[in-house]
């Protein structure tokens, strides 16, 4: 066979994801959070994009891409994500649904261009550089610097400060002590034992508690701060699996003393703080905001609307496009400007597109539902999302997508979307399958309701099920109450009759 070069001609067909569609689908999983962070910077990016401040915002000449249904008025969503009218008692707020696809804002006074509205975002604004009230704040100091500042008034010798610095770098987020003491000797070149001293020094630090190696030693030092540190107690601390388990007849053999004393002494453990560093967190505690709000109507149906005050209300600025255009000379302005223009109105028909698809498939899971809105989690359905998205007519990944970090308002409480979404049980009489978040719910109850004399088994809790019509193994029940992390039949047996002696 010849070696040599050749032309050839072939046809495939290959499926690609354009950047357009990447980014419909990255806006999709997006929550409304973190919708708000990634348009932020689309304004910073693009200039022709302006944030809606306020209602009444003057239109760039376009009409909306479909009409919007007034509030309240009895909605459906068909595959295309318009509204079409239907029988169903579900009300589908469209109100915060903005779809414009340009704007227009009112031409600036003459000599001060976009300089004159600051809160075109964020752009040619006289103040943008000044920090905002949270750069003007001051934060709680970290765990790291409260004791840098009693480092600097407790050692006066330059090593053993500088030994000390070292250990509290060696701090986890709790205060616990991770750094291997004889490795650090022998790296430094410095005698274990005045390493140790100053572990003990370091000890005494404030909170009470900090550079333990472990969790008994860091109860220890909380117990001989109050002066109660005995040997009862240290017996009891050296036997810390058997509280965990409230093994109280065990415990009374270890440290001798009546289950009395021992009830007492867990009592006192109970009341100390296992991880002091932790109140030194500055991690910022963010609240959880729904994506979409479920509301009871006046005819008796659900009134379903995305949460406005976390959605981004953009339009597009033409006039800004056509007085720049027209005054850009070179090729490469022009190409900046088409591309300002093309991606502008791309990401709001993506924000279009991603409230209708979350509507949609909130709308569908408040109709399958509907008994756990009502009555509660009793009647929580089984349901996957194979059933969602061919209800809809969607694909499963898209319905997961739009689950995914979405949270639900409901009369019940806030719900995480991926929570309706639960496995299914089957029925003893042939009847409806039952939902494993039910299930969970009713050995809950049947818990909660024993008493110090008739604990429930596994076994029997699962012949109390299946005599309510639930098909269920023993091994799924185990499953079920450890996962929910209720003890065993045994744990709980010691825990009630502790409870009863109180």
């Amino acid at each position: 066979m010849a070696i040599g070069p050749r032309l050839e001609l072939r046809h495939s067909q290959t499926l690609v994801m354009t950047p357009q569609l990447q980014q419909a689908i990255k806006l999709l999983q997006f929550s409304n959070l973190e919708l708000r962070e990634y348009v932020e910077t689309e304004l910073e990016r693009n200039p022709l994009l302006e944030r809606v401040d306020g209602e009444g915002a003057e239109g760039g000449g376009e009409e909306p891409a479909a009409p919007l249904p007034s509030a309240g008025e009895p909605m459906s969503l068909d595959s295309d994500g318009a509204p079409a009218a239907a029988a169903e008692a579900i009300d589908v707020d469209y109100e915060n649904v903005f779809n414009n696809d340009s704007s227009a804002d009112a031409p600036s006074p003459e000599g001060l261009g976009d300089a004159y509205y600051p809160e075109r975002g964020g752009r040619g604004g006289f103040d943008e550089d000044l920090p905002g009230l949270e750069g003007t704040l001051t934060s709680p100091p970290t765990l790291k610097e409260h004791l840098t500042e009693q480092l600097q008034v407790t050692f006066t010798d330059p090593a053993d400060r500088l030994l000390a610095a070292v250990l509290i770098d060696g701090l986890d987020e709790a205060g616990y002590l991770t750094i291997d003491l004889a490795e650090l000797a022998a790296r430094v070149g410095i005698d274990l034992g005045r390493i140790e001293a100053l572990v003990r020094r370091l000890q005494g630090f404030d909170p009470t508690g900090v550079f333990a190696r472990d969790l008994k030693e860091c109860l220890a030092l909380q117990l001989k701060e109050r002066n109660r540190f005995d040997p009862a107690m240290a017996a009891l601390l050296d036997n810390l699996p058997l509280v965990a388990r409230k093994d109280i007849q065990a415990l009374v053999r270890l440290c001798g003393v009546d289950a009395e004393d021992v009830a007492d002494m867990i009592g006192e453990i109970r009341a100390l703080n296992p991880k002091p560093g932790n109140a030194f967190e500055t991690d910022v505690v963010q609240t959880l905001v729904p994506d979409v709000f479920v509301r009871r109507a006046a005819d008796g149906g659900w009134n379903i609307e995305l949460n406005a005050d976390t959605l981004p209300r953009l339009l597009v600025n033409t006039r800004y496009h056509a007085r720049v255009l027209s005054q850009s000379r070179g090729k490469t302005d022009k190409v900046f400007l088409s591309d300002c223009l093309a991606s502008a109105n791309w990401l709001i028909r993506s924000l279009d597109q991603r409230a209708n698809t979350i509507l949609k498939v909130a709308a569908e899971l408040v109709k399958r539902q509907e008994g756990f809105l009502q009555h509660g989690v009793k009647h929580l359905k089984p349901l996957n999302l194979r059933t969602i998205a061919e209800a809809i007519e969607m694909h499963e990944s898209t319905v997961s997508r739009v689950t995914s970090n979405k949270y639900m308002a409901t009369p019940r409480g806030i719900y995480e979307m991926k929570y309706f979404f639960t496995a299914s049980l089957g029925s003893t009489d042939g009847g409806d399958s039952h939902s494993a978040e039910a299930v969970r719910a009713r050995i809950r109850e049947l818990v909660d309701a024993e008493t110090a004399d008739d604990i429930l088994s596994d076994d029997k809790i699962c012949e109390l099920l299946k005599a309510e019509g639930i098909d269920i193994a023993r091994r799924t029940v185990a499953k079920y109450r450890e996962a929910m992390r209720i003890g065993s039949s045994a744990e709980r047996r010691r825990t009630k009759r502790l409870e009863k002696q109180k």
